[in-house]
């Protein structure tokens, strides 16, 4: 059994290379949501050279639209969304300092290879897990794009956030066949 690798947000270059496809992980500090649309929303932003809501250098971003809080609770169900919808965006966001993301399923070509040039990792974590995986958030604060909802860019605090290393920044994954996601 692997030792389970404790990552603190935001991440730095060097912890970044040092992890390996398989590795297990325990993700702490702030993480960012963002799911279709507001991925849209952060490339355009960058495209128009306009700031954007967050500073993407080293941070993590967890593809999720979590469902409403129920009371005494920060935030209500938060499990992943599928990765590969991200993936027309993904390597953009890279290219300008995004280190990790977080969500489920196969990444295509094109971001895998843009982990490896800008040296950035894709982890996973338990689909249909999403009110387990809500009790690692311990703070919640929509950021930016207010108007998507649930979808909304939002700022979490989390503590021993579970998932593992999907796609390491050398090119490794712990799927053995990819999918037909180009």
């Amino acid at each position: 059994m692997s030792e389970i690798r404790k990552l603190q947000a935001p991440l730095a270059e060097a912890e970044v290379r040092s992890l390996k496809a398989g590795n297990e992980v325990l993700v702490g500090g702030v993480v960012y949501t963002a799911r279709d649309m507001a991925h849209k929303r952060l490339c355009e932003a960058i495209q128009a050279g306009r700031e954007l809501p967050f500073e993407l250098a080293g941070a993590i971003i967890y593809f999720v639209g979590p469902t409403p809080a129920a009371p005494g609770r920060v935030i209500g169900a938060a499990g992943p969304t599928t990765s590969s919808r991200m993936d027309p965006f993904s390597s953009m966001l890279i290219s300008n300092g995004l280190k990790a993301m977080i969500g489920k399923g196969y990444r295509g070509e094109t971001v895998r290879e843009a982990l490896k040039k800008y040296g950035a990792v894709h982890l996973a974590t338990l689909g249909g897990a999403g009110a387990l995986l809500s009790k690692h958030i311990v703070a919640s604060e929509v950021i930016a794009y207010e108007d998507l909802g649930t979808e909304a860019v939002r700022k979490l605090q989390v503590v021993d956030f579970p998932a593992v290393v999907a796609y390491d920044c050398y090119g490794n994954s712990v799927y053995k066949q990819e999918s037909a996601v180009k």
